[in-house]
């Protein structure tokens, strides 16, 4: 199961889910609410947008498609995401993969205390800001000028500046018309999140659980976006949890360095499910 990151949609697993198949495996890729072709719901939604409603989305379509426990993998927002489905529904997932794990939260231990006062202020501001930043304006704007390759370039090692389908890919669900507001509804949800929707806290729920899934980071040695020290972080207060650097990538290593993103996660899961396992899995799924 591929989940893309902020900003992109299932399309980013192009370079990933044909190698993975041909290993055996039966692959899904999803669009997570908000992006790519899925719907763009504003503020007035039944439910904020965040990590907690895109992991309820996920399990559901675990439960209704895909029928059987699967292997998470998850780009940047997308591994916050899978990380968030293997807390409430860890029956349905059989190892997690996050390359990276994203959360300003994993920066300021400290944020986590914060007393009720400071968060009412934070959410006034937050709210504030998203509200009255034109959107509808900035939005289309950014996804066709230049500045959008620029803020994509942030996220390779390589240049992407002849890459083509990946500008594409970006630029298209951004230019739909309710792209906006559903950048807003977002900003606004995953800034206002509760304390236990945070990386932090779902990794110390998932620790504790008797099912929980074995787990991989993958990350970029040269990620800008979440810097390394984070991942390394995150190990050492998780020993459980691996550890895997791949060189010469960014943020997206899935699709800047994809053979060797195919290498060592296929030789992980082998290893961690065990070859009987593994088989189970490629059958099933």
């Amino acid at each position: 199961m591929l989940l893309h990151g902020f900003g992109a949609s299932s399309s980013h697993w192009r370079h990933n889910a044909g190698p993975l198949a041909k290993a055996g495996y039966r692959v899904y890729a999803l669009d997570l609410i908000g992006f790519g072709r899925s719907d763009q719901p504003g503020l007035q939604s039944r439910q904020p947008l965040d990590n907690r409603l895109w992991g309820r989305q996920l399990a559901a379509f675990l439960e209704q498609v895909v029928q059987s426990p699967a292997v998470l993998v998850g780009n940047s927002l997308g591994g916050l995401t899978a990380l968030t489905t293997a807390v409430l529904t860890p029956g349905l997932v059989r190892a997690l993969v996050a390359a990276p794990l994203p959360d300003p939260a994993l920066l300021n231990p400290i944020a986590r205390r914060q007393k009720r006062r400071k968060r009412q202020i934070r959410r006034l501001l937050v709210t504030m800001l998203c509200r009255l930043l034109p959107l509808e304006l900035l939005v289309p704007l950014i996804s066709r000028t230049p500045l959008l390759k620029a803020g994509l370039q942030g996220a390779y090692n390589r240049s992407i500046s002849m890459d083509r389908e990946l500008q594409h890919l970006i630029a298209q669900p951004a230019r739909r018309a309710t792209a906006p507001r559903a950048l807003r509804a977002m900003s606004v949800g995953m800034a206002l999140r509760p304390r236990g929707a945070t990386a932090p806290s779902l990794l110390e729920r998932l620790s504790q659980s008797p099912q929980a899934p074995p787990m991989l980071l993958l990350w970029g040695h040269d990620d800008r976006f979440v810097p390394l020290p984070i991942g390394k972080s995150v190990h050492e207060h998780h020993p459980w949890i691996g550890l895997k650097v791949l060189e010469n990538s960014g943020h997206c290593p899935h699709d800047e360095s994809p053979e060797q993103f195919h290498q060592v996660l296929l030789h992980w899961l082998d290893r961690n499910l065990g070859h009987e396992h593994a088989s189970g899995i490629k059958q099933q799924a």
